[in-house]
């Protein structure tokens, strides 16, 4: 089981259409809302979708 979290950057599979594939943990639970390191952009998503696209946790 992976421990997340918040204020942990992690990368995912795909990239954001900015080009950014590092996102920054800002709530941790059944949902998570990422923040685009790239570009600022907030999104949610949910735990199953990040843990299946999750390439690695940088920081």
């Amino acid at each position: 089981m992976i421990e997340f979290e918040v204020g942990n950057i992690i990368k995912l599979k795909k990239k954001h259409p900015c080009g950014s594939y590092e996102w920054e943990i800002l709530r941790v639970g059944a949902d998570f809302r990422l923040k685009c390191v790239g570009c600022g952009r907030q999104v949610m998503l949910a735990r199953t979708l990040v843990e299946k696209n999750l390439k690695g946790i940088i920081k």
